[in-house]
């Protein structure tokens, strides 16, 4: 532990219950519903991330004197690179020509959710040197288990800055969110978009629109089994497609819609009695965020009104100030998400090994920065000074 502060003491947990939603809530707050109890909870009672499918959870829990939890992290020991968004399956093939092993690896993460929320998850009045007791913590695990490796994925840019003091690489990504610029409507939105671009938007929402196809925009007591049991089938049907497997179990969204109603935002398409497609947003104190998507036949533009036009009609109308739509996706600058960064930071116990991964880190961040820019100078859609 850091020296010169209050004595603190770390514990590992196997289940998030062992710490409980008490203690947990009152260090993580209530502003991002992914780090709330509720949430982390049902991922491991509905059996989507264990150490069966490969996230073995290692929370750590801080504690002052009188035992009081004071901090805590959502820590996983993983088996694989799956369900993380941030890629480093090419570090972990490369690891492994050269004879080393790169699993199992310590995971700092939500799982399964490319979204940015603090990692070191503090209550308001913790001690001085809290963070950096965290910190210290999750190296030592690392170390105890003689992983190769440990990952902090989409912390908040403080967060990130405090791993990076305590010496580890860092890693710069991008994701594409809306700005909420004060729009009293969606029409006050699209005025400040160049007019091909309005038109585009207007002909999509429109043709998405056609052939008898309804939205429901569902929250709270309104979304019932019934609207589970289609968004899973959706949710399926696209897994399979993409990825080949889905993370996610039916249990685990029977009890987030149970525990966070009032969180979740569910829209819903529909052609006449038969609901086709479905969005999953959850509701933050500032944020809409974007996470599950899918679709039984073929709908033009209907994914779009889905999950980012009607996602920004429902942030205008609750105030929020941006929309998070989930991770890759260079298509959603058109539709008015820019590009912006996303953080991770990463320990390697293999000095050689760290040496290299920073090297390689070094020039992807140039890259990143590069593509950004012209990027959101050659398709960004808003009107420039000369419009």
């Amino acid at each position: 532990m850091p020296d010169g502060g209050e004595q603190l003491t770390v514990k590992a947990h196997r289940a998030i219950g062992a710490i409980g939603a008490a203690a947990w809530d009152a260090c993580a707050g209530t502003d991002n519903p992914f780090l709330s109890y509720a949430f982390l909870e049902a991922l491991e009672a509905s059996e989507s991330a264990t150490a069966e499918t490969g996230w073995m959870p290692q929370h750590l829990a801080l504690e002052d004197t009188s035992g009081r939890v004071v901090g805590v992290a959502p820590l996983y020991l993983k088996s694989h690179s799956y369900g993380e968004y941030v890629f480093d399956h090419g570090w972990a093939a490369s690891y492994e020509r050269a004879g080393g092993r790169y699993y199992p690896k310590l995971q700092c993460a939500v799982p399964f959710t490319p979204v940015t929320g603090r990692r070191l998850l503090l209550r308001p009045d913790a001690p001085a040197g809290a963070a950096d007791a965290l910190i210290v913590a999750m190296v030592e695990l690392a170390r105890r288990h003689k992983v190769s490796s440990l990952h902090i994925t989409f912390p908040t840019e403080t967060d990130w800055h405090a791993f990076g003091a305590a010496g580890f690489l860092p890693r710069v990504g991008q994701q594409f969110h809306w700005e909420n610029d004060g729009y009293t409507d969606f029409e006050a939105f699209l005025s400040a978009l160049n007019s091909r671009k309005r038109k585009q938007i207007h002909r999509e929402r429109r043709d998405a629109m056609a052939n008898g196809i309804e939205i429901e925009m569902l929250t709270g007591d309104a979304i019932r089994p019934l609207h589970w049991d289609a968004f899973f089938r959706f949710y399926m049907s696209t897994s399979d497609r993409k990825w080949g497997s889905a993370y996610l179990t039916r249990a685990f969204f029977d009890l987030i819609g149970r525990r966070i109603p009032d969180r979740i935002l569910l829209v819903m398409a529909k052609k006449g009695a038969k609901y086709v497609a479905g969005a999953l947003n959850l509701i933050g104190a500032d944020t809409l965020y974007g996470r599950n998507w899918g679709c039984l036949g073929d709908y033009p533009f209907l994914h779009f009104e889905a999950c980012y036009y009607r996602a920004i009609d429902f942030a205008i109308a609750r105030g929020l100030k941006r929309v998070e739509a989930g991770a890759q996706g260079q298509h959603k600058i058109q539709r008015g998400y820019l590009p912006c960064h996303t953080y991770s930071s990463h320990w390697i116990r293999d000095p050689n090994f760290s040496d290299a991964v920073a090297d390689f880190l070094k020039r992807e961040a140039h890259a990143l920065e590069h593509n950004m820019a012209e990027l959101e100078e050659e398709l960004s859609p808003f009107k420039r000074a000369n419009d």
